[in-house]
């Protein structure tokens, strides 16, 4: 059985440590705890029954609770398993920083690691190129090469 636990945001991680140590010392039927992907504040729980997962939970700093049903796999698959495809960034792009340290920063893309979801870019206002890898959604892309070269392109026809 599947459950979806409410916890302190930012706080996940540690929560999964004690729900961890909880389970292992008292040796509750819990098969997994994981932090999904892109959602903050909740945990998914894996339990053989529902007393498990509630006893792994109870009481402990940054649980607030265990949401009311349970869940299948199918409804929080894709909190699971990353799409890796679902990213339209490709070597080349010209992007803007909108997260993180650099923000508002504009980049050239240099490598993208999709199973990661990261791309590794070269800032342009960099007066030595220096490689910085951000996660794919602090960044936005604002054009790529092939429509410069388009534009380029169009600019000789309107001129001749």
């Amino acid at each position: 059985m599947i459950f979806i636990i409410k916890v302190t945001s930012n706080k996940e991680e540690r929560a999964i440590e004690m729900m961890a140590q909880r389970a292992e010392k008292k040796t509750l039927n819990v098969y997994a705890i994981i932090r999904p992907h892109g959602l903050k504040g909740y945990v998914i729980l894996e339990a053989a029954d529902r007393e498990s997962a509630e006893e792994a939970a109870f009481n402990l700093p940054y649980v607030k609770g265990i949401i009311g049903k349970t869940v299948t796999y199918d409804e929080i698959k894709n909190m699971l398993e990353p799409k890796a495809e679902d990213y339209k960034i490709e070597i080349g792009d010209i992007i803007e920083i909108i997260g993180t340290t650099f923000k508002g920063e504009k980049a050239k893309v240099t490598r993208v690691d999709k199973q990661k979801g990261e791309v590794v870019v070269s800032l342009l206002g960099a007066s030595v190129p220096i490689p910085v890898t951000v996660k794919i959604d602090n960044i936005k892309v604002i054009r790529r090469e092939e429509d410069e070269e388009q534009k380029s392109t169009e600019e000789e026809y309107n001129l001749g």
